[in-house]
This record gives structure tokens, sequence and C-alpha cells, in this order.
């Protein structure tokens, strides 16, 4: 067979006896060539950038970067490449992890040849499928071509807030007119599936929601977005919207919500996410995938004790207190529990504060127009735009823990007894 043909193989495993016997089961494979191996998940990301090849066979556990983290980063810069995952435990959290980080397949150690074999073949031939279609958008690494003018590696912000009240939604719809631009086009996703209010808040209405999605998360593309999403013409937001009716919302799985917010962050800079203040699977799933959390919270006593409980849940799920922007919403002076007091109370500081403005928020609500949208002179207005700036700032930082923290799916639903 022509080695232009071959399904051209990286072994990644930080045990050499390891790798030498995945070498040798595949040595026989006539339609496959090993054409390097790593001993590390920084060397696989190399190798890998270096061979160009069409399946990297990538152990979970190593001892620099795990193979979740391994896998992302080269589906970033080699979206056609596939990874066959191999892990000594057979746990579906591993399993999602690895699928929602990328991945093409998963292998429980150590794997038959029978096994292996058909592996890589399946994920050889999903990588030349990717080849033959890709684009320029998909070279620039977002994980597959996107229909339109521009793609991105675009960044997910949840907005939670652990109470409800504390105004999620008010600081969500803000924060993407804050954010937008024709450069860094933003998306709002009404995460709350049973009572969102997103489109309300815009003053839009529209047939289409994040149902019309679910069911096709694994042959999403641009254009089938489109067709669901709503303009928000006068700040040129786009917003995903939630179920017209409560009852619908149990038709969409967490891990069908997580897929969807990973293919829209390949179309928008950045995807802002409205939640519900409880956990659900929903808004667990939005948070395994996050770039940044918004955790919000104001002077009430109930909704200090709720920000310092989800702060302890967070720490239980392994994320990283960087990728926490803790806010103070509706920040009156004349209240006595100043942010220093909340601040010292949860040992999170508080990254925003944003004034509390009755006379602009509840007009804005009431007539579905962003305060964003007019006098940005306002403290409130003001509030915004410097917790925009602080969004920028840290996601640079948070990009630079990318190395030391796993990002995709960490076992949410396991850690948290669901």
């Amino acid at each position: 067979m022509d080695s232009a043909e071959k399904i051209r193989v990286v072994i990644v495993d930080d045990i050499a006896e390891t790798r030498e016997n995945i070498r040798k089961l595949l040595q026989f494979e006539k339609d496959v060539e090993v054409v390097g191996a790593a001993r590390t998940g920084k060397e696989g990301i190399e190798v890998t950038r270096q061979t160009k090849p069409d399946v990297v066979i990538m152990d979970i556990n190593m001892p620099d970067m795990d193979g979740i983290t391994a896998t992302e980063a080269i589906r970033k810069t080699n979206p056609y490449t596939q990874i066959v995952i191999l892990s000594v435990q057979g746990d579906p959290n591993y399993m999602r992890r690895a699928m929602l980080a990328g991945a093409r397949d998963f292998l429980t150690k150590p794997p038959t040849v029978e096994e292996l074999s058909a592996a890589v073949r399946r994920a050889g031939k999903m990588a030349h499928e990717e080849r033959e279609k890709i684009s320029p958008a998909a070279s620039l690494g977002v994980g597959s071509a996107v229909v339109g003018p521009a793609a991105f590696d675009g960044k997910i912000i949840v907005v939670y807030g652990p109470k409800g009240g504390v105004g999620t939604t008010t600081v969500a719809t803000n924060l993407s007119v804050t954010l937008n631009s024709p450069e860094t086009p933003v998306i709002i996703v009404d995460g709350n599936l049973q009572f969102g209010d997103v489109p309300v808040f815009l003053n839009e209405q529209g047939k289409n929601s994040v149902i019309d999605l679910a069911p096709r998360v694994d042959e999403l593309d641009s254009e089938v977005v489109e067709s669901v999403v709503l303009l928000h013409k006068p700040s040129g937001v786009k917003v995903l919207a939630a179920p017209l009716r409560p009852e619908y919302a149990e038709n969409v799985t967490g891990e069908q919500f997580s897929k969807i917010l990973i293919f829209l962050r390949r179309m928008f800079a950045y995807v802002v996410v409205d939640t519900s203040s409880y956990l659900s699977d929903i808004v667990l799933s939005s948070i395994d995938v996050s770039d940044l959390i918004l955790l919000l919270t104001t002077q009430e006593i109930p909704a200090i004790k709720n920000a310092r409980m989800a702060l302890e849940v967070l720490d239980v799920l392994n994320v990283h207190r960087k990728k926490v922007v803790f806010v103070l919403n509706r920040f009156d002076k004349r209240i006595g529990i100043t942010p220093e007091k909340i601040s010292e109370s949860i040992k999170q500081e508080i990254a925003a504060i944003i004034p509390f403005d009755e006379r602009t928020v509840i007009p804005s609500v009431n007539r579905g127009v962003p305060f964003m949208l007019e006098d940005k002179t306002k403290p409130i207005a003001k509030a915004y735009l410097s917790l925009g700036e602080v969004i920028r700032q840290r996601i640079e930082q948070v990009a630079d823990l990318e190395i030391e923290m796993p990002k995709g799916y960490s076992g949410i639903f396991g850690k948290m007894g669901r």
C-alpha cells in the first residue's frame, strides 16, 4: 500500500514497554504506519505537531500532563488528528471526559490486537475524511470547519448565582453586550432550561431553542446553528434560547448541552451561559467545559452563605480558583456588609463590584433593552466595562494554567454522586 494512504500513528505513553508493545501490535497491519512515539503529554503534542499523524494513541495518566489535556491541545492545533485514549480504568467518567476533550475512541489497557487495530482504523478513516474537507478555518485549530467568514477558539463564560435572585440574567445579558464586537462576536446561551428569561430580557422571541440542537449534537454545523439561534439586532448578540415550555427541559441531557457549548466556541469569541441556581446536570456540564465561571453574590447573608458553599463544591470538582471570577452584584454602600468582609468570609477575592442601581436596571429589564446599549457614563455601565476587562485578563491568566489542569469533562457527575 502507498505510504500516503496508510494510517499514520503516534504512540504516547510514559512506559517504554507499553509503547513498544503497541508498536509491535501494529507493525503487522499493512495499512498502519507508526511515525512517532513520545514519553509525556508535552512530548506528544510536539511530536504530533512535527509528524501530523492521522491517529494518536494516548495514555490517559502521565506525570507531566494527563492525556485529556494533551488531547485537547492536539485537537486545537491538528483538527483532523484523531485520538484513541488508553486507560487502565474502564470508568465511564473517564470515557465521557475523554470524548468531551475530543477523543475519538477509548480503550481499556491492555487492548487486544483486534480492539486496537479496529479503533485505529475507525479513527484513521475519520482522519482521512477530515483531511479531505479541511478548510483554512479548520487549519487555524478550531476542531472542524465552520462555515462563515471567521472561526474562533472561543471562551465559555458561565454566569452562576447559587442563590436565586442575585441577578444572573441581568449580568449575563449586559455582559454579552459589553463583550460583543465585530472582532469578538458573542452568543448568549440560556442554561436555565425550565424557566429561562434571556429572550425576554432582550425583547426577543422565536420558535426555536436548544431543543432543536440537542438531538443533533454529533452532526452540528454552522448552518444548523444559525437556523436555530436568534439575532438581537440592537446589539448584534446571538441568542440560543431555552425550551418554550418547562417540561421540555428534560429532553436535553448535560452531555448534549456541553457538546453544544463546545461547538459554539468554534463560531463565537465568547459563549456566555446564563444558568439556574440549582446545580443540575446542565449547570454542572456547563461549569465543566467553561473557561471562566462568574460566581455572583449580593450583600444578603443567604447569598454569601451560598457563594461560600458553591466555592466548596467547585473545590471538590477540582475547578481552579483562577477560573472563578467572584462578582459582588447590587453593591449598596449603605449596607454595612462590605466587600472586604465578604471576601474575607469566603476566602475568595472579589474581582468586580457592580453597584446597586434600580432606576437603571428595572426599566431596562421591563423594556427588554440592556442598559449597556444606552448611557455608558453611568457608574453601573462603567462597572460592566471594567468587568469585561477583568474577564479578558483572567482568560489570559487561566490559559497559562492549562498545562496544569485538565479541561473537558472532569468526572463531575461521579464526584457529585449524581
